[in-house]
């Protein structure tokens, strides 16, 4: 599993014109689905990112988690984390989970990191086109990954 984590001042997203999540000053989490994960990895990737120190402090350094500056979190599905860009020009999304794995995971990985906030998490829509829109602050951008119990590696 795989988390693109972004510090943003705001962000939002929207399916066909409406919206339905947008936070202010806050982390944007795309998540990625790889076929060989589990529970595991989702329980992993929500604790990560709830305790990643990557506010500034009094002092300008990243030293603050998003509950210590009331931060809020808006989590996309984006499967293209996993493209396989290695042969050709069209990518190769087979590392990806099915939708059928990968939503399950995707929802338990909200739920998870909802109950690690003191913010409520906002989302977008599994498996829908979104327009997502963010200003990042920083720019700070983290890849955050878990492999599977087997080591298997994500696609490059």
């Amino acid at each position: 599993m795989v988390a693109l984590i972004q510090r943003v001042r705001y962000a939002s997203v929207e399916v066909d014109g409406a919206a339905t999540g947008s936070i202010e000053n806050g982390l944007v989490i795309f998540l990625g689905v790889h076929r060989a994960d589990s529970k595991r990895e989702a329980e992993w990737i929500a604790r990560k990112t709830s305790n990643l120190r990557i506010f500034d402090d009094q002092d300008g350094k990243m030293n603050l988690s998003i509950n210590d500056v009331r931060g809020e979190a808006l989590v996309v599905s984006q499967f293209t984390l996993y493209a396989d860009v290695r042969r050709g020009n069209r990518p190769s999304f087979e590392p990806a989970a099915v939708p059928e794995k990968a939503e399950p995971l995707y929802e338990l990985f909200v739920e998870l990191l909802d109950g690690y906030l003191e913010t409520s998490v906002q989302c977008g829509v599994f498996g829908a086109s979104m327009a997502v829109k963010l200003l990042n602050n920083g720019p700070v951008t983290l890849w955050v990954e878990r492999m599977n119990e087997t080591g298997e590696a994500k696609s490059v």
